[in-house]
């Protein structure tokens, strides 16, 4: 009896510590716990909606759009809905297809997600978002979707802004384009993830991505209640999305089209050219006016994405490369543009500014003769004369003089290289800092870049040296025969700079590379106040209804390493290139009298190809406004290719026609915009008016 009693104590307490848990738990669930589990409930019966923000513009220094925005009907197709239908959603693709008019294979390669083994078209973005497989359907084909959405389950039709080029293709590598933000994307940039809508873009090049976080703008949230269904009973809560920033550029759109027009027409005129490009900079301010690169394309290749033959071509040898800018990232022998650096670095060396120096036909360098341009001989001449004639051999002897100072093969302690360290001075051999992606810095070889080199291609070179070029030889024997003998001096010295890689330097041939930007910030700073800026395309940033944001400042980067008395006597020289030295027949009949060019022809001789044809220039002479940079990539001889464009773009600036006369049709002005137009409150734009005359900013 009393075992019994024990037992029914003990169950008795065992229950009362059980109903103590029970309650301690319940208590610790509803009361402590409470307002998480309740917050967990309420979001399973809600979804949060990001609403992407109306993208900014891109304007010209006048207001007129670049880049806009215009509304378009998207279809987008929810995959995961699809995946979830008995046959995969091919029934409902199929229809689909039919509606647009599309092959249902090629809709379907569309929302695959991309891979490294899956070519395009495909889907780079959020696999949880619809994917847009028709950017711009017509209302007949977006009616039949809506109004039987029965047939069409997991299809989205919506209204969205799509990007508008006004101008098509001019600059459309300077704007650059958008595409989808991809995962990886969305993990690397911090902070991205969140204001990312589900079917927003990036910019991929381009203002357009230097610019992204601000064109972007801020995204809108709606918090939406739903059934367990997931349909939408009603709003909770909603916060508009604030629209992009309106960037405005320092181009213009008019002078941008000239420019364009320029070196196309350059190009057609010359049977192997195979690129070209043209910069225009405001002289004083060092802001771009127009930048252009040919071939072109068409940016309405982007919209609603991209086909995987057009990707390629954009990126293909045989059409050119037309998505890469040869402004900003296309790498040249500048030729004898390159040798107003050449006659700073032999003022810096010592040579007297008023000298007189011989200009034989030909000249010894290391045992090789290396010859003026035809072999001419020219005579005794000024530095100037040298400049405005294009003297080489005058450039040959200081280069071998200053290389042999050095110690030549076998430098004495730490060789000067005034050739090299002055074109640095000038801002060649790295980038401008132009707020364009992917600028490249162009080369400026020197004994320590000759070492470098070697070490990281004696290897391969001494391969070759061995066995030669057999597949070269199988289409060219003598290239073959040249590369290989080639290969075996690189093998054994191609560490040492040679006396004739320092006469190639002089006259910017060799191994030396520069940019059309960097060359047109160098003359900028030559023909105004001596110091050399970074380019900016970006003027202003400004929101919608007219706020200033942010003006984009032009840095100074740098200072020419010569006295104003010599930029005056360098620019004096470059003055008369264009009426009575190696342009003048580009020239002939432009109204010098009322607008006078000077610069500087270029013709760079490449291994297999024809000549790189260059002019580099500046106007009005007296009180440069503009400097002007054309390049055609095998366009021949500098006065035949390059210098009858860079005509082109004055005529059309200051409104000639061919025969020099004033036009009615003349482009506003003669001069660039003092200041950003002014964006008012309802949008609507006041125009710049043009800078004056007066002191270097």
């Amino acid at each position: 009896m009393n075992r019994m009693r024990g037992r029914l104590r003990a169950l008795r307490a065992l229950t009362l510590a059980l109903l103590l848990m029970l309650g301690a738990r319940l208590w610790q669930v509803q009361v402590v716990d409470g307002p998480r589990y309740v917050a967990a409930a309420t979001e399973t019966r809600t979804r949060d909606v990001v609403m992407p923000a109306v993208r900014g513009q891109i304007l010209d220094s006048a207001g007129r759009p670049l880049v806009r925005n215009r509304t378009a009907l998207v279809v987008s197709v929810d995959r995961t809905a699809l995946a979830k239908m008995a046959d995969g959603g091919k029934a409902v693709m199929a229809r689909l297809g039919a509606v647009l008019g599309r092959d249902p294979a090629d809709l379907a390669r569309r929302i695959r997600p991309c891979g490294p083994t899956v070519s395009k078209p495909c889907w780079a973005g959020s696999p949880h978002q619809p994917v847009p497989v028709d950017g711009d359907v017509g209302t007949r084909e977006a009616l039949q979707i809506l109004e039987r959405q029965e047939r069409f389950p997991g299809i989205v039709t919506s209204v969205q802004a799509v990007r508008e080029h006004p101008g098509r293709s001019a600059g459309v590598q300077a704007l650059g384009y958008l595409q989808p933000v991809t995962k990886e994307e969305l993990e690397r940039r911090e902070g991205f993830k969140a204001e990312f809508s589900g079917v927003d873009v990036s910019g991929r090049d381009g203002l357009e991505s230097v610019y992204d976080r601000a064109l972007r703008g801020t995204p809108g949230r709606k918090r939406v209640q739903v059934d367990r269904l997931g349909r939408v009973l009603g709003t909770e809560q909603q916060v508009a999305p604030v629209p992009g920033d309106t960037l405005i550029t320092s181009i213009d759109a008019k002078v941008q089209a000239v420019t364009e027009k320029a070196i196309a027409e350059a190009m057609e005129a010359a049977p192997q050219a195979d690129g070209a490009a043209g910069v225009v900079l405001d002289a004083r301010s060092g802001r771009v006016v127009a930048i252009a690169s040919a071939p072109s394309y068409d940016p309405e290749v982007w919209t609603g994405g991209i086909e995987e033959d057009d990707y390629r071509r954009l990126l293909s040898e045989k059409a050119g490369k037309p998505l890469v800018s040869r402004a900003i990232k296309g790498e040249f022998a500048p030729g004898s543009t390159f040798k107003m650096s050449s006659v700073a670095a032999m003022l810096r060396a010592g040579y007297p500014i008023d000298g007189r120096y011989n200009c034989p036909g030909s000249f010894m360098v290391g045992g090789r003769s290396f010859n003026n341009f035809r072999g001419r001989a020219l005579g005794v001449l000024s530095l100037h004369t040298a400049l405005v004639k294009s003297c080489d051999t005058i450039f040959y002897r200081a280069a071998f003089e200053q290389y042999t100072r050095d110690g030549g093969r076998k430098p004495k302690g730490r060789p000067k290289e005034i050739m090299a360290n002055t074109a640095r001075a000038f801002g060649f051999g790295r980038p401008t800092g132009i707020d364009l992606p992917g600028e490249s810095p162009g080369r400026i070889p020197d004994r320590a870049w000759k070492k470098e080199t070697w070490i990281a291609t004696k290897e391969e070179n001494c391969k070759r040296a061995r066995t030669g070029y057999p597949e070269v030889a199988k289409t060219d024997a003598g290239r073959a025969a040249f590369l290989k003998a080639l290969a075996r001096d690189n093998c054994q010295e191609g560490d040492q700079l040679r006396p004739g890689d320092a006469a190639n330097f002089s006259i910017g041939q060799g191994d030396v590379l520069v940019t059309p930007i960097q060359l047109a910030a160098a003359y900028a700073a030559l023909v105004t106040d001596g110091r050399l800026r970074s380019p900016r395309v970006g003027w202003k940033l400004v929101r919608p209804d007219g706020t200033t944001v942010k003006e984009i400042k032009v840095p100074v980067t740098g200072k020419l390493p010569i006295s104003a008395a010599e930029r005056a006597y360098i620019k004096r020289a470059l003055s008369q290139v264009a009426a009575d030295g190696t342009a003048a027949g580009a020239f002939l009949g432009f109204p010098m009298k009322k607008v006078k060019v000077g610069g500087k022809t270029g013709t760079a001789e490449v291994w297999g190809k024809a000549d790189t044809s260059w002019f580099a220039s500046f106007a009005p002479v007296d009180d440069p406004r503009f400097v002007v940079v054309a390049m055609v990539s095998q366009g021949g001889m500098g006065s035949e290719a390059a210098a009858p464009a860079v005509r082109k773009i004055y005529e059309g600036i200051y409104g000639f026609t061919p025969e020099g006369k004033n036009a009615r049709a003349a482009l506003p002005g003669w001069a660039p915009a003092a200041a950003p137009p002014v964006i008012g409150p309802d949008g609507t734009v006041t125009r710049p008016v043009k800078a004056a005359r007066g002191k270097v900013r």
